[in-house]
């Protein structure tokens, strides 16, 4: 049990984190957009700075989909049939067909 702790206090943090980061970058990208709209100069010295961010955006996404991916894998395993289960069945199979 322990080690399922961990598990989820890990990605509770990771899941801060990328809200967080998301936030901050979002906050950052607006802000660069606001001194792009004054001249063509502060564009493209602004343009390759909000392009960071929106990459760093990209990748937060990537990530939370990676995370979503990790958690439907662990509730999978843990909705599957035990081997206790599964003998059951086997066995109760076995008595219908006789």
């Amino acid at each position: 049990m322990g080690k399922r702790r961990n598990l989820e206090q890990y990605i509770d943090e990771a899941t801060r984190n990328i809200r967080e980061d998301r936030a901050l970058a979002k906050s950052l990208l607006m802000d660069a957009m606001k001194d792009m709209k004054g001249s063509d100069a502060s564009r493209r010295e602004m343009g390759s700075i909000a392009a960071k961010y929106v990459e760093n955006l990209q990748r937060s996404n990537e990530q939370m989909v990676k995370l979503s991916a990790l958690l439907q894998r662990q509730q999978s395993r843990a909705v599957g049939l035990t081997e206790e289960d599964k003998e059951d069945l086997y066995d109760a199979l076995n008595k219908v067909s006789e």
